[in-house]
């Protein structure tokens, strides 16, 4: 099945320019101009969202957090700033990756390729069947799919975005191993570690611990090791 992939950009040009490219790879696009506009047409069959941070009426920003509201497919911003900083605010905001303007059509479908692998492989479209026991990884009433982004928490689903899942697999796999940022960084984002990227992994723990804790505050099961990192108990 095509992945259809929905763009979100008020310049029209480049709105065009990247359409042009997605379709010449076999990707079905939908194109909308406002935030608003794509609210309206993303749906259940949407693979994931090529959205603009700066955009007039409702923000990049405001439109991923109304997006979370609905579905946990994955988000790609489009914006002319670069700091750590405002990847920072993008990740809160639900986005799962940043590509800064300008860029390169190969640098965007890399980045589409990516996301999309993942999304298929992790929300089980590839694959609608039960998970084999042998798939499963259950420790401290959590249970996780190692191949598919299923995560029960007490026996009940909870919906993690792809980057939230990764985090947590990494560490139920490693029981009791203490994991830096700048590791789970690297292991995760599979990008190079900069001192900016701790707050990145630090909002993510948090998003996590919100979803699978009982008490996110006294958390259980993810740890922190002050000075040190993370590790699963």
């Amino acid at each position: 099945m095509d992945s259809r992939i929905l763009i979100i950009e008020d310049d029209a040009d480049i709105r065009e320019g990247v359409r042009i490219l997605l379709e010449s790879e076999g990707y079905i696009v939908e194109e909308a101009e406002c935030g608003e506009e794509g609210l309206k047409k993303l749906s259940a069959d949407t693979d994931l969202v090529i959205l603009d941070v700066m955009m007039p009426g409702m923000s990049g920003l405001k439109t991923c957090e109304e997006i979370r509201k609905v579905s946990f497919v994955p988000v790609l911003f489009l914006t002319a700033k670069a700091q750590e900083s405002d990847k920072l605010i993008g990740f809160m905001a639900g986005g799962d990756d940043y590509l800064a303007k300008p860029f390169s059509y190969s640098e965007l479908l890399g980045r589409v390729k990516a996301l999309l692998r993942r999304y298929q492989v992790y929300q089980g479209k590839q694959a609608e069947t039960q998970p084999e026991e042998d798939t499963m990884l259950r420790r401290s009433g959590i249970a996780i799919n190692t191949e598919y982004n299923q995560v029960w928490v007490d026996d009940v689903e909870i919906s993690l975005s792809d980057i939230e899942y990764r985090i947590l697999l990494l560490l139920m796999k490693h029981p009791k191993m203490v994991f830096s940022a700048q590791m789970i960084y690297e292991s995760v984002w599979d990008e190079p570690f900069f001192y900016t990227s701790n707050s990145t992994v630090t909002v993510h723990i948090r998003k996590l611990r919100i979803k699978v804790e009982k008490d996110p505050q006294q958390p259980e099961h993810i740890k922190t090791v002050w000075g040190r990192g993370y590790r699963f108990e």
